[in-house]
């Protein structure tokens, strides 16, 4: 088994580490810009992205994306993938998820979230803990979904969306690109590229 670096090391990468070891796997090290003082899974730091160490890697080491953020985690993604380097999809035991579902490289499944069938996962995503997408939603690279929150079926999604706790989304909305959703709204109209929406109904802000 090829070592594995987490790509990222502190907040959400802790949930993903955690979500990594249930599964089995080996953390060996972590990469950020600097050493971090919280390392709770006694991880060894090995640099970061970009570095000229990285070079060369790609026979050696098997990475797991723990960025938060979703531009940058898109970024570092298309970099390591791009560099031809292992890049690992990490799915909590306790997910369901559908046996005809797609989930890109690279993306995070927390626990207890559903995913049912026909569902395509883009790279490089967070499906957040407990959170439901339904049948035949479409969601786009590095698209986050918060904890609680639900995508009913149909429901299309453009990269670097956010969607915050406890949302709601009716049945075959669609979602364009770089959007925020506030936490507990509900979406029952189709969003365009890049808008922030809060309320029920939602509402731009």
């Amino acid at each position: 088994m090829k070592k594995m670096i987490l790509v990222g090391y502190s907040g959400h990468a802790f949930v993903v580490a955690d979500a990594a070891i249930c599964m089995g796997l080996k953390l060996h090290y972590y990469s950020e810009v600097s050493k971090v003082n919280t390392n709770p899974f006694n991880l060894n730091y090995i640099g970061f992205e970009g570095n000229k160490d990285f070079e060369g890697w790609a026979d050696d080491y098997e990475f797991i994306l723990g960025i938060g953020d979703n531009k940058l985690r898109q970024k570092i993604g298309k970099q390591i993938v791009n560099k031809n380097k292992l890049l690992k999809t990490v799915i909590h035991p306790t997910a369901s998820i559908s046996k005809n579902v797609n989930i890109g490289e690279g993306s995070f499944v927390s626990k207890n979230v559903s995913v049912n069938p026909l569902a395509i996962i883009g790279n490089f995503c967070i499906l957040n803990t407990g959170c439901i997408v339904e049948h035949e939603c479409i969601l786009g690279e590095a698209v986050h979904v918060a904890p609680g929150a639900v995508l009913a079926g149909n429901v299309s999604v453009g990269e670097r969306t956010f969607i915050g706790a406890n949302v709601v989304v009716k049945q075959g909305i669609k979602i364009g690109k770089d959007v925020i959703i506030g936490a507990g709204s509900v979406v029952i109209k189709n969003i365009p590229d890049g808008k922030k929406i809060v309320g029920n109904p939602t509402r731009e802000i």
